[in-house]
């Protein structure tokens, strides 16, 4: 049976964003994959060293638009970490509480886009339908549904009322009722389970091999999170269980994602119930000292590398981010490579790609 190599993307439509996948495949199975990146590159690093620390925070917080605040609170808290400053306790417990609302939105907004891309246009409809709860709320405390530019340099740029939290309490009773629901469909509704079980395989000696991070990895069976390993913000102040599952398929990392949800709801309840009382930023200085930082957190897709440099000044002298899903890139390859062409298209959905991170 001869070989044929043919394109997917950089413009298809499996594909919401530009990147180019060339797949060799004999028959209906791939035998190789090669990935050309770059389409929406934008030079944020090296803009970011033409800006203060405060204009690069938002420019980097426009990375990515679903995970905006893991950029925006990551900056931030490199700057601090430079300052030597102390964040107050209220700003950390609010800028988990929206991190948390955050992986919520970005969970929901993928699990929709996964029954599109197999063809199930009722959970993409009812998902979706669900998803603008979440984003209400980050409405209702920043002004913005995306892109909140909750944190600022020494805490965070918006407080919380009594009325805004009783109405998140009431938010999350919704919710919690929607994703159990979700957990349900997941494990049981045949349209999907036939669509999604062995698909995309990952083993967990892979995953581990190929730097696979996030939901990827933690569906291939290894329970790293660095929620839990490396705790930041107000993180160390709360239980949750980091969410596995043995699957290491499409299957495994749809479960993954939804266990992820319910614990995210379980967090923020924590958090409002704990919420301290006090100011909700300091002052810092335009000039940061000299020195180099390194910044970890777990953003919706998975581990979020921030490095940050300065001289002195009150520019960055070096600006470098490596996003989750350029992380789990090879790992997309392993998965795809034997899989059949007709499950492509959902293998390399089920990392929860963003392009834009990729490209920055």
């Amino acid at each position: 049976m001869g070989r044929i190599t043919f394109p997917i993307g950089p413009q298809h439509p499996a594909l919401k964003e530009p990147e180019s996948f060339k797949i060799t495949a004999e028959g209906e199975c791939v035998v190789e994959v090669d990935i050309r990146l770059g389409y929406v590159h934008r030079s944020i690093e090296a803009a970011c060293c033409h800006r203060n620390f405060v204009q690069s925070m938002y420019v980097c917080e426009r990375i990515c638009g679903i995970c905006s605040h893991s950029h925006n609170n990551s900056f931030a808290r490199g700057a601090e970490v430079l300052l030597g400053l102390e964040v107050p306790p209220r700003a950390k417990y609010i800028r988990t509480i929206v991190a948390e609302l955050e992986r919520i939105h970005s969970h929901l907004l993928w699990l929709g886009v996964a029954g599109h891309e197999i063809g199930f246009e009722t959970l993409f409809m009812l998902v979706w339908r669900d998803r603008e709860t979440v984003l209400d709320l980050q409405e209702m405390i920043s002004g913005n549904r995306n892109h909140y530019g909750m944190s600022t340099i020494g805490g965070v740029k918006f407080d919380l009322t009594t009325e805004m939290v009783d109405k998140i309490r009431a938010s999350l009773d919704i919710l919690a009722e929607r994703v159990a629901y979700y957990k349900h469909v997941a494990t049981t509704e045949v349209t999907l389970l036939k669509r999604v079980e062995n698909v995309g395989v990952l083993s967990e000696q892979l995953a581990r091999d190929l730097g696979a991070c996030g939901p990827t990895l933690r569906a291939s069976n290894v329970a790293y999170d660095v929620r839990a390993a490396i705790p930041y913000d107000a993180y160390p102040d709360v239980e949750f269980e980091v969410s596995t599952s043995d699957l290491c398929d499409v299957l495994g990392r749809t479960i993954v994602r939804v266990l992820e949800m319910a614990q995210a709801i379980n967090i923020i309840r924590q958090l409002l119930d704990k919420l301290p009382e006090g100011d909700i930023q300091v002052r810092a200085r335009p000039r940061v000292p000299e020195g180099e930082v390194v910044i970890r957190t777990e953003a919706p897709r998975g581990e979020l590398f921030y490095y940050l440099r300065s001289d002195g000044s009150d520019k960055p002298a070096r600006v470098k981010v490596r996003t989750p899903t350029l992380a789990n890139w090879p790992a997309t390859i392993a998965m795809l490579e034997g899989a059949y062409v007709a499950d492509v298209p959902i293998s390399i959905a089920s990392i929860d790609p963003c392009m834009s991170c990729t490209d920055r």
